[in-house]
């Protein structure tokens, strides 16, 4: 038989040694009854109330595959601790040819065996239930009392010999500081690099984050509130903040989630990354600008250029324009069967080759079972020797040792069909690119790099001589440019040096108006490299 074993630890008290005794448990157990291990499947701090377990789940998923008969646990209740995800899984198991063993209590396989079996499962579930009574009856009692419940303790604070909270004066001082400073108008980001500065570190003795500052500020701790549950003790606690300020740094965070981001976010650029100067190799980086009337721009500049690195002067191209022309190509790569056809071609090729022990067991079953039906072949014809009988044991044999060997390659490198890879890229065809997070999807996917000259584009995908090159001038009405970047206190307009005259024009080319020459003409010229 061939069987996998699942361990697991809860999060209350455990630690890695119960997984190595679990292992070892089973692994003696299989050896005594002629069981050959697979696999391991290995959750770590996790409750078995709940079926929310990545190894566990993917232990059900690779019973599919039928490559094991049994699975083994130490005791019944690492698989689960509720009667409905037992009784449910191990029938998804057994659909699938697979049976739940336990390695240190002896089930009987007839009807006596179901009984216990179910007493035993309904024992593990009241265990856990009057465990988690006890612990919450007794955490209440302590929060009731003020007293400390374990868990994450706040910066500024320390537990005193009775459990209580006391001030840590040091840090208590720098908490105080850090809700002035947010107070007054500094930043999460500011607040935590200053208190880096002066060495104060989070509850994980770990140099601050911003999500640790904006914990520290959203904390009702500090203003005296005990919280365990629905169990609320106002002042059960020494305070640090003084309520009023609280409360107000509460308000402006708040105010500032909902307002605008002081700056542009990474992601609104889907080409970030991919997007490189065909001038100088440099990587473009997404930019944008505010006009007078709240019009923002959006676009993609030289990062080169932008830190005067070098001499490119390769000029801004519009956000909207050069992601649309790149997620219209992937759409055409993938609504061509062709193209399709010949991906999913490489992609097997490739699994292929990166998995070399997997064909050469194969290669070997082959081998194996070929001798065995020529060894039986020789005996229907009356050919059976005490060297015949030998041969045809020694084969059975090393097809067994091959199959194990199979299906652990099978389990711990799992190789996708044809069939898969061409249903997953199909079902690109249905993705809606008017959504962000489909068109994300679809470059992450098929984008490798895309490098921007004057005169083309060169578009490389991810997969084998997947390039393609689009000549400017072959595209109708293209927008590729930007004439200059939009300036600082009027990016709407755009501006020509007309002799000594300045023509304000709208973003159609409209004349909205004429600035009078200025002493700083040239360099304003040389600044947004005027035409």
């Amino acid at each position: 038989m061939k069987a996998v074993i699942y361990a697991r630890y809860s999060s209350d008290s455990q630690r890695e040694e119960s997984i190595e005794g679990q292992l070892r448990e089973c692994t003696a157990f299989a050896e005594k009854n002629g069981i050959t291990i697979l696999s391991h499947y290995i959750d770590r701090a996790f409750s078995a109330k709940t079926d929310n377990r990545p190894e566990f789940q993917r232990m059900i998923k690779d019973s599919n595959k039928k490559l094991f008969d049994v699975v083994l646990v130490w005791k019944l209740d690492r698989f689960a601790r509720n009667r409905y995800d037992s009784a449910r899984y191990k029938a998804l198991l057994k659909k699938n040819g697979v049976k739940v063993v336990s390695a240190t209590e002896i089930i009987s396989e007839g009807a006596e065996g179901i009984i216990l079996e179910s007493v035993l499962e309904g024992y593990a579930e009241y265990y856990s239930a009057d465990l988690s009574e006890k612990v919450i009856r007794g955490m209440t009692d302590n929060a009731l009392k003020c007293k400390y419940n374990g868990g994450t303790l706040p910066v500024g604070y320390v537990i005193n010999s009775e459990q209580q909270f006391e001030i840590d004066p040091p840090k208590a001082a720098l908490v105080l500081e850090a809700y002035k400073l947010y107070d007054s108008g500094y930043t999460m980001t500011e607040i935590c690099t200053w208190l880096n500065e002066q060495g104060l570190k989070n509850a994980m003795s770990k140099p601050m984050t911003r999500n640790s500052v904006e914990r520290l500020l959203k904390n009702r701790r500090y203003i005296g509130e005990y919280q365990y549950r629905e169990t609320i003790v106002p002042n059960g606690i020494p305070q640090i903040v003084p309520t009023d300020l609280f409360d107000r740094v509460q308000e402006k965070i708040a105010k500032n989630k909902k307002a605008p981001a002081r700056h542009k976010a990474e992601d609104d650029y889907l080409l970030t990354t991919k997007l490189f100067c065909g001038h100088c190799g440099a990587m473009m980086c997404g930019e944008s600008g505010t006009s007078h009337t709240q019009d923002v721009y959006h676009y993609y500049k030289c990062v080169a250029r932008k830190r005067k690195k070098n001499n490119c002067k390769k000029k801004t191209v519009k956000k909207l324009w050069i992601e649309n022309l790149v997620i219209n190509e992937a759409m055409k790569l993938i609504m061509s069967d062709e193209r399709i056809e010949a991906i999913v071609s490489q992609t097997m090729d490739m699994l292929s080759r990166e998995n070399t022990n997997l064909p050469m067991y194969e290669k070997q079953l082959r081998d194996i079972n070929n001798g065995i039906q020529n060894m039986l072949n020789a005996i229907q014809q009356g050919i059976l020797t005490k060297s015949t009988k030998e041969r045809l044991e020694a084969l059975e044999a090393q097809r067994d040792e091959v199959e194990i060997l199979i299906a652990r390659e099978s389990l711990e490198r799992p190789k996708p069909s044809a069939e898969f890879i061409r249903f997953w890229l199909l079902k690109f065809r249905m993705l809606d690119i008017s959504k962000k997070e489909h068109r994300k999807r679809l470059i992450d996917t098929f984008i490798n790099a895309v490098f921007l000259f004057d005169d083309k584009v060169v578009i490389t995908f991810n997969y084998k001589d997947g390039n393609k090159t689009i000549e400017l001038s072959e595209l109708k009405g293209s927008d590729i440019e930007l004439t200059g970047a939009p300036y600082k206190d009027n990016p709407q307009w755009r501006y020509s040096l007309l002799g000594v005259i300045f023509v304000d024009c709208d973003a159609n080319g409209e004349e909205q108006g004429t600035k009078l020459p200025t002493p700083s003409a040239t360099k304003e010229k040389n600044k947004y490299n005027f035409s």
